[in-house]
């Protein structure tokens, strides 16, 4: 048992300040590393009677895989621990204490995808139809903000990046810079246009000054991202209690979208994503509403064996 512990102790720290000193990861990363180790330890004695961690073998730790999942752990979870063992036993090969990773050939699990989160359509349809008399700059702004980030499907820093040159309001289309600097061209429907062309006047009202960033704050310099996540939180209260964020509004563009009959290439371009594996997650969304519109509307659909 103390040899045991030993032989632990050694490897382990050489493997520690290897992370330490040579990898530079942080503390929070190598307490991390060092407790998978422990409990991957504490496992092989429990279970194998095994106490060196480098006479392990790759059934050993497939064995603690399934130990894992049947405690309940996560698929990212699990793979993290995994991870951990990958780099150790590396370190070990390297370093010539072991002839073969053991944990080389072992793969991951797959994590289960988080569908995104998108507003009801007709909520957000009632909210933007509403007859808005303000002529206020800041009402006007937050109203304006809500409507292109649905419209449009940007992201938050796009739109802090637009500049009021950006807005091509004779031919209905506005420029965006996304990732990497890449600019693509969204369509603008005629009464989007008419509400850029009110803003923009009320602004001008407003501050009459140079600064060409086309959303503005209260005191007419560039928006900041948490100015954005603040508007889309207080115009959308009333809509839902669930979470709200200017994200949600991009993947509820493209969600109804979908729904609507755009083809996923269409959307992925207007999305600016570079491949369509990234747009390929909102069909996800779709095929849930289909089996819930199913259960409700077909004759056979509640009763013993009628449901998808």
């Amino acid at each position: 048992m103390i040899l045991g512990f030993f032989f632990f102790y050694m490897t382990v720290t050489n493997f520690i300040n290897f992370l330490l000193y040579e990898k530079r990861y942080s503390k929070h990363t190598i307490i991390a590393y060092q407790n998978d180790l422990e409990v991957f330890s504490s496992f092989l004695e429990n279970t194998f009677e095994l106490n060196r961690l480098e006479e392990a073998d790759s059934a050993m730790i497939r064995s603690w895989m399934v130990s894992l999942v049947e405690e309940g752990h996560s698929s990212r979870t699990i793979n993290r621990k995994i991870s951990s063992l990958k780099s150790f036993y590396k370190h070990l090969t390297k370093e010539a204490i072991i002839d073969q990773n053991p944990a080389r050939d072992i793969l991951l699990l797959k994590n289960a995808k988080r569908l995104p989160n998108y507003f009801d359509k007709e909520g957000l349809e009632d909210y933007l139809n509403e007859e808005n008399e303000a002529s206020d700059f800041p009402a006007t702004r937050d109203r304006l903000v809500i409507d292109l980030l649905y419209a449009t499907g940007m992201r938050r820093g796009e739109l802090l990046d637009l500049k009021t040159t950006d807005i091509d309001e004779a031919n209905g289309l506005i420029k965006v810079r996304g990732k990497r600097n890449k600019e693509r061209q969204i369509p603008l429907s005629e009464r989007m246009v008419k509400r850029i062309k009110n803003y923009i006047d009320i602004k001008e009202q407003a501050f009459n000054n140079s600064e060409d960033s086309f959303i503005v704050s209260n005191k007419g310099k560039k928006a900041y991202p948490r100015l954005i996540y603040n508007i889309v939180q207080n115009e959308l209260q009333h809509i839902t209690k669930a979470k709200k964020s200017p994200h949600i509004l991009r993947h509820s563009f493209a969600t109804h979208m979908l729904n609507n009959g755009a083809d996923l290439n269409s959307i992925k371009e207007l999305l600016g994503h570079a491949n369509l594996s990234a747009t390929q997650v909102y069909t996800h969304n779709t095929i849930e509403q289909l089996k819930s519109i199913y259960s409700q509307a077909h004759p056979r659909a509640n009763k013993k064996g009628g449901k998808i």
